[in-house]
Order: structure tokens, then C-alpha cells, then sequence
């Protein structure tokens, strides 16, 4: 038992309830639960850093996140008790989560960064780069989905899934940690649908680590540049005769790894194919390949160059990004040259090798820096190679259409009677289009309005390289969104295409699969399936909707990932919501589609229907398992 004499002597943190946190007792959590504490760093750090310095700055976090003396910042009330009861272990916790949000913080031009910003001093990994070891397709979606939100989101998500949180406490933690507005970071994290199991999962343990050595070859050449000198002032002058803007021939890209013959090939620009203008109009394919090269730039030998090296090589300067389930490694061959060209103050290229789309683009002067953005787009059609995303700039976007693309326009799908916005085109580049998709309050939702030969189609963006086709109907009998009646079907759930963002999706389906009549006489609401189809064809997103009479908003009832409900191969649903009537009753609402022939509830609501439609009276907060009989004799589970 420690004396009291030396209890006096540690430093302490007071709790609002006047107990005091010794250092001893803050590093006996931090000890116990550091595990727990690098994850949590881990997750809210941004992923734009490299995997190796996100691991060795989530463990530099925890290691500084003792309390030094005393401080005058209190323990929030929610965190005055943290794991199993421990106020150590909550002070901590509070630490992590605030330095890791200013270590995503962009540098200012003024003053100086603070400690956490900074690459770490310790640890430090020489000769090796370490790495979380590698999880699944749903974990690289998810990642992916963190790395779209906020910093304090991404907090709030973690804190809710890792730590068990409920919301109240979330928004303490976050006020806490210096965040100014912890409900529109809570707001913000309900966009991510995914399970908080994956939280769990080894792609985000930064203390279970693979360990790979870095470029060998050129640390063999450094060491020999540190012992001749002659070989050190070489590599000075070799320097100093670089251009301008600090880049050679293949500017941000890696140091080669391989020079066969094929890579080699996969790197001329003068081998990039390119067809001539007119071969859309006769090729029985209406595919990516057979667009032309766009653009001012395609004769620009040393920028072509550089995407096809970054694209087989990014380096560290280089900000990559992948839709789900897209390879990132380069092409195999020369890829089909379909644009390169300066679109908003960068240089941009555009790549196609057969089944993925890669998009490169660098300042057009000044800062240094490059992105390169990769997505598949096999089996594209004529809907789905009708357009790109050229740039993103303040909230616009300018999209570089297929040569068959006649007119454009820009229409909100919140006002279906309204007319579309006119999109000037200039050698296949759109005029700027407002992109508000994800932003708070929803009131409109903008769609890319394209027509060509035959006929009108409707493409939403959804925050990567090719925007997704709207369509409605039923599944196996879908059709674009071409006139009034379709856009009006659409109205009330424009906003939830917001669920279906950065998760690959090549086409959205809205399905108007029932209209039931409502107790008490409250009117007839409407049931719709909106079904989300991605590229790589796993991963299909489904979301049951509820619009009652009057509401401007359809409300999501039901939400699920990789089922088969609402799609050709299943083209059954049955989802139930709890709603109360005009009146103030509670009932327990369930539609299914044409398919079922009965509805059951059992558990928190018990009930039955001879057909579709149910309809029973039930508890604020019931919930109740559903079961559906088809004509075929089998049965179909409620959405969930």
C-alpha cells in the first residue's frame, strides 16, 4: 500500500468530485489498456497519413498522454469514471482523443505547429516500415469511409463503437477535447452504416504489426554517398539541376523497383493508346474504350510520363485513393489516354487500362504535391461510361463526358417540376457543377443530367471518380430517371443517396414497392427500396423506406449490406417501422412486396395479416422480429 507521504508528493488531477488522479494510477491504465488506447488513436487519426507513420504517431499519442503536474483542465462529469470504473484509465482516454484531433489539424502559414502535429521523435522503426496487418474488403471500405468524415466524427464514431459510449458521454468527450460543435460530429457520424465489430478488427491494431524493409537499394546507395564524398557533392549537383518545382523525369513517383520489358512499356507515353474521334460512332462497344484523347495537354510527353510513373508507383508525396475492391497496383500494359488537359488550376490526366480508371492530377504551379485516384469500372456500359470527375474545387465539380453526350444539365432532385440548369461543354469538360451532396441540413440534392441518342438519364455524385446512374422500377424491369413521374418517385429519398457515398457504387435503384393505408385514418403512406449496386458486385447496399402523408422527407426504416432483397435475384422485401397516428397511438407498421401473401410479428409486437399489409397497435420503443410468407411457399425475413 502506498504511504501517504508519497501519495502527497505524486502529481495529481482533480475530478469534479474532488478525487484526484495520481500519475502512478494514469500510467497503471495507460499500461493496462494501451492496446485499447493506440486503436483508438489509431482510428481518429486521418488516414492520408502513410500506415507507418499513422502507427508510430498513434503510439507516440498514447506514450505522451500522462498528466504532467497539476492541471487546471477538470475531468468532464462523463469521463470521471472510464474503463471498469477508472478515472485514470478516462483521463487518458481524454488525452488520446484530443491530441489525436490536432494531429489531423491542416499547418497554419502563421505560428507554430503544435508537438502533436509533427512527425514523432519516438518511437522510430530504422531500415523497416511497419504496418497493421491487412483485413478484408470491409475493412478497406470502412477505412475508407473514416477517412471522409471530420476528425471529431470519425472520434465520435470510434468513441461510440470502440469504447461503447452512449451519446451523451460522446459529446462530453468531444467538448472536452476542445471540439466546438460535438452534435454535428454525432450528426455527422451516422452516415457510416457499418457494424462497430470492424472496429475490432486487425486492420486497425497498430500493436500487432507486419514489418517489411524499406527501398534496400537505396539505402545501399546513401550509405555509399555518406563514405565518398565525391559521391555526396554528385548528388548535390545532381540536385541543384533539377527543374524548378524539385521533380525529375517521373516527378512524385517511387524509386523503380523492376525494369522489365513490359513495366518499361506500361511507362511510355509515346505507347499510350489512343483512338480517333469517331470510333464511338462505329464500334459496336460504348464502353471507356473507345474515348477519345481530350484535352490541351495530350501532347505532353514529360506530364504523361508522370501519371503512368505514379500510377505504377506512388511515393510518399503522393495523396492515393481507391474505390472499394480496386487494385491499386499499375497497369500491366499501355493504358487508353482519355484526357489530359489543366482544369482549375492543375494539371489533370485521365488513364484507362480495360478495367479501372485512374485519375492523376498535380498543382499547375507553386506547391508540390500530387493525387492520384484509382476506381474500376468493368462492365461499364453506356450509362455508366458517360462521365468522370475531372476536379473537385470549392464545392464544385467539372465532369469530362462521353463523346455521344449531347446536352448537360444540373437538376435538384428535391424539385422534380423544376427545370435543369444548363452545363456548357467545351471539348467534353462540364461547366461547374454544386456538388452539396452530405451536407446538413439536406435541402437539395444535385444530379448530372445527361442526354444523348437515346434518350435522357439522371447520374448522382457520390464522392469518387464515376458518378452512379439513377434508376427506378422494379428490380429486373429498371429504367432511367428520364421524365416527371420518375424524378417524383425520387423526391423524398434524394438525401439517403448520402448512406451509399465512397462505397463504389456504379447504380442506385428506387422501387415503389407497396402504398399502405394508415390507422385512424392518417391517409396512405408510401414503402420504398432503394438498392445501391457497386462496381466490384459484392458489398450491394439496401435501405427500406417509410414516407408518410405530408412528410417532405422519406424516413429510413430498415438498412442492410450484401443481401439480395430488392435485387434481381430477389426481388422480395418486407420492412416494418413503429409510427404514431394524428391521435398519439403507437402501431407497429410492416409492408412487404408483391411477393408475400402474409406478415407475422413476433416478440416485443405480436400480430399477423393475411395479406401484405400489417397493421398493429404497439409500444413507444417495441421491437418485433417480422416474417413474410411468399406465393411459392417460402418465407422472407424482415429488413434489418
Amino acid at each position: 500500500m502506498q504511504s501517504q507521504d508519497a501519495a502527497a508528493q505524486s502529481p495529481a488531477l482533480s475530478s469534479p468530485a474532488g478525487q484526484a488522479v495520481d500519475v502512478e494510477q494514469a500510467e497503471a491504465a495507460l499500461v493496462e489498456h494501451y492496446p485499447r488506447l493506440v486503436r483508438l488513436a489509431y482510428l481518429v487519426l486521418p488516414s492520408r497519413m502513410s500506415r507507418t507513420r499513422r502507427v508510430l504517431t498513434a503510439h507516440a499519442l498514447v506514450q505522451r498522454a500522462l498528466p504532467r503536474g497539476r492541471s487546471d483542465a477538470p475531468l468532464i462529469p462523463a469521463q470521471s469514471a472510464g474503463r471498469d470504473g477508472d478515472p485514470g484509465y478516462a483521463l487518458v482516454r481524454l488525452q488520446v482523443v484530443r491530441s489525436a484531433l490536432e494531429a489531423g489539424l491542416p499547418l497554419r502559414r502563421r505560428g507554430l505547429p503544435k508537438r502533436s502535429q509533427l512527425p514523432p521523435l519516438l518511437p522510430q522503426v530504422w531500415g523497416l516500415t511497419v504496418f497493421p496487418r491487412p483485413g478484408g474488403a470491409d475493412e478497406l471500405a470502412l477505412d475508407q469511409r473514416l477517412s471522409a468524415l471530420s476528425g471529431p466524427a470519425r472520434a465520435a464514431h470510434v468513441l461510440r463503437g470502440l469504447e461503447r459510449l452512449p451519446d451523451t458521454d460522446v459529446r462530453r468527450v468531444l467538448d472536452g477535447a476542445g471540439v466546438a460543435d460535438p452534435d454535428a460530429a454525432l450528426a455527422e457520424a451516422d452516415g457510416i452504416p457499418d457494424p462497430y465489430r470492424l472496429l475490432e478488427s486487425p486492420e486497425f491494431d497498430p500493436c500487432a504489426l507486419q514489418a517489411r524493409p524499406t527501398d534496400l537499394l537505396r539505402r545501399r546507395r546513401h550509405l555509399k554517398a555518406g563514405v565518398v564524398g565525391a559521391a555526396a557533392l554528385a548528388v548535390c549537383g545532381a540536385l541543384l539541376s533539377l527543374p524548378g518545382d524539385g521533380w525529375g523525369a517521373d516527378g512524385p513517383a517511387a524509386p523503380p523497383y523492376a525494369r522489365n520489358p513490359a513495366a518499361q512499356a506500361a511507362l511510355d507515353p509515346a505507347k499510350l493508346t489512343r483512338v480517333p474521334d469517331s470510333a464511338w460512332r462505329t464500334s459496336e462497344r460504348t464502353d471507356f474504350s473507345v474515348w477519345p484523347a481530350r484535352g490541351a495537354l495530350t501532347g505532353d510527353r514529360a506530364l504523361l510520363r508522370r501519371a503512368l510513373a505514379v500510377w505504377a508507383r506512388p511515393g510518399e508525396g503522393v495523396t492515393s485513393s481507391a474505390t472499394p475492391g480496386t487494385p491499386t497496383g499499375g497497369p500491366a500494359g499501355p493504358p487508353h489516354l482519355l484526357y489530359a488537359g489543366t482544369v482549375d488550376a492543375a494539371r489533370v490526366v485521365v488513364l484507362y487500362d480495360g478495367w479501372r480508371l485512374a485519375r492523376y492530377a498535380e498543382p499547375e504551379e507553386g506547391a508540390r504535391g500530387a493525387a492520384l485516384d484509382l476506381a474500376r469500372v468493368d462492365r461499364a456500359g453506356r450509362a455508366g461510361a458517360s462521365a468522370v470527375v475531372l476536379s473537385r474545387s470549392d464545392g464544385n465539380v467539372r465532369f469530362l463526358l462521353a463523346p455521344w453526350v449531347r446536352e448537360a444539365g444540373e437538376r435538384d432532385l428535391r424539385e422534380p417540376d423544376d427545370d435543369a440548369r444548363e452545363l456548357p461543354l467545351e471539348d467534353g469538360v462540364t461547366g461547374p457543377f454544386v456538388s452539396e451532396q452530405g451536407r446538413e441540413p439536406c435541402t437539395t440534392w444535385n444530379t448530372l443530367e445527361l442526354t444523348d441518342g437515346t434518350g435522357t438519364r439522371l447520374l448522382t455524385d457520390l464522392g469518387e471518380l464515376v458518378p452512379a446512374r439513377l434508376t427506378t422500377g422494379r428490380p429486373g424491369e429498371v429504367k432511367d430517371v428520364s421524365g416527371e413521374k420518375a424524378r417524383r418517385t425520387w423526391q423524398p429519398y434524394a438525401c439517403s443517396l448520402a448512406a451509399m457515398r465512397s462505397a463504389g457504387v456504379r447504380g442506385v435503384n428506387a422501387w415503389a414497392y407497396a402504398e399502405q393505408p394508415l390507422p385512424d385514418g392518417d391517409g396512405r403512406a408510401r414503402w420504398l427500396c432503394t438498392r445501391g449496386e457497386t462496381w466490384r458486385g459484392t458489398g450491394a447496399r439496401v435501405l427500406a423506406q417509410f414516407h408518410s402523408p405530408g412528410a417532405r422527407y422519406g424516413a429510413v426504416a430498415a438498412r442492410a449490406e450484401d443481401v439480395p432483397a430488392c435485387g434481381t435475384r430477389q426481388p422480395d422485401v418486407l420492412a416494418g417501422v413503429l409510427w404514431k397516428s394524428a391521435g398519439g397511438t403507437w402501431y407497429l407498421l410492416a409492408a412487404g412486396s408483391e411477393g408475400v401473401e402474409s406478415v407475422e410479428a413476433t416478440g416485443g409486437v405480436e400480430g399477423r395479416a393475411k395479406d401484405r399489409l400489417l397493421s398493429v397497435r404497439a409500444e413507444k420503443g417495441a421491437r418485433a422480429d417480422l416474417e413474410g410468407t411468399l406465393e411459392d411457399g417460402g418465407s422472407v425475413g424482415g429488413l434489418r
